[in-house]
């Protein structure tokens, strides 16, 4: 039976586990990150990294190799931003679209 939270010792709380290693293949390092594959996996593997999968579909990076995929991540998305789309667009007049 689980205690209220008052009563718990704050012990408790902290989930003592196995430190998670960087995924990332030739890496030992401790992991900072745990990221979900399904959305991160094309930009860890377009940085040029190659990661052990998991059964969990989890990828944990270091600081290092979180780095070096956010970047690629952040480049991406600077690629694809879509800046006044509609100021620019033929059909819009004044709220009404002409068919």
């Amino acid at each position: 039976m689980k205690l209220p939270k008052e009563l718990r010792d704050k012990k408790d709380l902290i989930r003592v586990g196995k430190e998670k290693r960087c995924s990332i293949i030739d890496c030992n390092e401790i992991a900072i990150r745990s990221l979900s594959e399904n959305s991160w996996k094309k930009f860890v593997e377009k940085a040029g990294l190659k990661y052990n999968k998991n059964s969990l579909h989890k990828i944990y990076l270091c600081k290092i190799h979180y780095n070096q995929s956010n970047k690629y991540k952040k480049s991406q998305e600077k690629i694809f931003q879509k800046k006044g789309f509609l100021d620019d667009s033929i059909g819009a007049k004044k709220g009404k679209w002409e068919y």
